[in-house]
């Protein structure tokens, strides 16, 4: 799940790293959520847009419906910036990596392939580089899409940068295809 907020080319994003600073412990023991990346992209870093663009692992969707209408923590946003279009996938496969921490982010959104055992081989591969943190592939079937969400342990140009990672339920994702 993500939802993308985007914001003026001159907001003042220690706004956003003021709000993920005193409020991310939130979701640290949110039950039902694999993990939680409080991302953003920044014009000073290069990035085209100023963006807060949270991203969201669910092992458990009645948590993800909690969270989001069910009084468990969506509200703030609603309060401070409006109801935004929610994206939310449907899992195909997930895997840990050996990084330790996540400093950086990527989501990619192909067409489907018609080979998704490669698609899920390739992910396994990525994610024995010390550099990945975690990975999951999903798909949207309204769009036929693949969405491929990598954190990384290490910083590109270009990527998301994790201000906050919370891993309340991390180890209850399983591991590879999902079915």
């Amino acid at each position: 799940m993500q939802y993308e907020l985007p914001l003026p080319a001159d907001y003042d994003m220690a706004i956003i790293r003021r709000r993920v600073a005193t409020r991310g412990f939130r979701t640290d023991d949110f039950a039902g959520l694999g993990l939680k990346a409080y991302l953003i992209r920044e014009r000073a870093a290069g990035s085209p847009v100023n963006q807060y663009a949270p991203f969201y692992l669910w092992h458990d969707i009645g948590a993800m419906s909690r969270f989001l209408v069910g009084g468990g923590g969506f509200q703030g946003i609603v309060d401070d910036f409006g109801r935004p279009p929610v994206r939310h996938w449907t899992g195909i496969a997930f895997e840990r990596g050996p990084g330790d921490a996540a400093r950086t982010a990527t989501r990619d959104v192909t067409a489907m392939p018609e080979d998704l055992d490669a698609a899920i081989a390739d992910l396994r591969e990525l994610t024995a580089h010390d550099h990945v943190h975690s990975a999951a592939l999903a798909f949207d079937p309204a769009h036929w899409q693949l969405v491929r969400f990598v954190l990384w342990a290490d910083e590109a140009p270009g990527r998301y940068e994790v201000l906050h990672l919370s891993t309340p339920s991390l180890t209850e994702l399983p591991t590879g295809r999902h079915w």
